[in-house]
């Protein structure tokens, strides 16, 4: 399976070795260009960017060093070069990392060495590219970044939805700054789920001194803080019914009035609502208006689960074991081979929110640099080989159960707490609990 991001080039002018090793590389994953002449590769290279040369330093029309020295000649961005040699051109292969040759792999080659190596030399070079690609590079992700690009000079509300933990925030967040000055603007982000019903109204709209008891001073509201940007609120669909007859009204006339108040505040607003629920369904049920829901629907932007978009899973891998890197003295974390296939073939359900913990949690508790299935997964069954021997919504739904399981013994089993972890509300929690049968340790009888 293509990642959709890691290309290498690959100049071998053996055919058999050629073969060889661009078969395999497409069997990792991971996108090759063969060409069996430097000139038709340093062609290729300055046309367009790749993670990594693996070039062979004999070449039939010029050598590898040629190669090397001309392209760093044409751009400032080559890519990191790893040669091939044989044992008769070792001093020069020592030569061209002198010149700043990334490194060199010694004939007969190791496969899964050349492989590991690989992914590591490349790992800068994708953290990069992802700035090209905030999203993602799937295709589903690709779409969503063009119509945001579309969106970002149009100011109609935008409906996110998605399940927990795909990124519906960080599309939100994307939209601001794709936005005229969206570095400078204020963009607002509330969970509705995660606010009291009591205190919903003074969070969004302030209050004035002396409005209630414990009023000492006036607050500004979400609304009034996010003038002249954007307001992302989450979970809109956990809004209570008596409010949402007052966020409809604020909505249409652009208007609020602090509690306490008297006369109207006009805001500015680039308003964006997300939810992991079906409002339609809500809308059937009665628990949410369907004026509401056609006005915050003017635009809507399905994301899609991680598990649909599997190109995405190794570019946020590494862009997040980048960050743990950097969190921790610089240590160069790095997956091999066989943890990229189960991330790969894990479901994720909970998604990039899951999959962000996972490396977090691995990167912790390893002493080694490289991660392997059993530094991710520990002891899941994700981890081993074995063959599905159940239903797809039966191995999801016990992933989705060990997962809240786990998040509720590291938060102490805080309703509240375990619930913001997971990026849904405390609703949304208990009615997962009961679905699964979770009850805390003591209380199981």
């Amino acid at each position: 399976m293509s990642t959709g991001l890691l290309r290498i080039c690959l100049v071998e002018d053996d055919e058999l070795m050629g073969e060889a090793l661009s078969e395999r590389f497409e069997m990792e994953g991971l996108n090759c260009d063969w060409h069996q002449r430097g000139k038709d590769a340093l062609r290729a290279l300055q046309r367009r960017r790749y993670s990594i040369v693996v070039s062979d330093i004999r070449l039939p029309d010029m050598s590898g060093e040629d190669l090397f020295v001309s392209l760093q000649q044409v751009r400032t961005d080559v890519p990191p070069f790893l040669f091939m040699t044989g044992f008769g051109a070792i001093d020069q292969a020592v030569r061209l990392l002198k010149l700043g040759a990334a490194d060199y792999v010694a004939k007969p080659l190791d496969m899964d060495g050349l492989v590991a190596r690989i992914r590591e030399l490349s790992a800068p070079v994708e953290a990069t590219a992802a700035d090209d690609g905030v999203l993602g590079m799937s295709d589903s992700m690709r779409r969503i970044e063009q119509m945001l690009r579309r969106l970002a000079t149009d100011e109609g509300t935008v409906l996110i939805t998605g399940e927990s933990g795909v990124g519906k925030e960080l599309v939100a967040r994307r939209l601001h700054a794709l936005g005229d000055e969206g570095k400078t603007r204020p963009f607002v982000a509330v969970n509705c789920g995660a606010i009291p019903e009591t205190l919903l109204e003074a969070e969004l709209f302030g209050f004035d001194k002396g409005a209630f008891t414990g009023a000492t001073k006036e607050r500004r509201g979400y609304f009034e803080q996010a003038d002249g940007g954007t307001l992302f609120l989450d979970e809109v669909g956990d809004m209570p019914l008596s409010m949402q007859v007052k966020l409809l009204r604020a909505i249409q006339e652009r208007t609020v009035t602090r509690v306490g108040a008297e006369a109207p505040l006009e805001v500015d607003i680039r308003l964006v609502c997300a939810t992991h629920e079906d409002l339609r369904q809500l809308v059937e049920a009665g628990r949410f208006r369907e004026d509401l829901y056609y006005r915050i629907n003017v635009i809507h932007l399905r994301i899609p689960p991680l598990r649909e978009r599997r190109d995405d899973i190794l570019l946020l891998a590494r862009r997040f074991v980048a960050e743990q890197s950097g969190k921790r003295g610089g240590m160069p974390f790095a997956f091999t081979a066989a943890a990229e296939r189960v991330l790969l073939s894990h479901p994720w359900p909970g998604n990039i929110r899951e999959l962000k913990h996972c490396i977090e949690r691995a990167c912790i508790l390893t002493d080694r640099p490289q991660l392997g299935p059993e530094a991710l997964m520990g002891d899941s069954p994700t981890a081993g080989a074995a063959a599905p021997d159940k239903p797809l919504f039966a191995h999801l739904d016990g992933c989705e159960k060990r997962h809240i399981e786990q998040a509720l013994a590291l938060h102490a089993w805080r309703i509240s707490e375990t619930a913001d972890s997971l990026g849904i509300s405390r609703k949304n929690l208990w009615e997962k609990m009961r679905k699964h049968g979770i009850a805390e340790p003591d209380r199981q009888a």
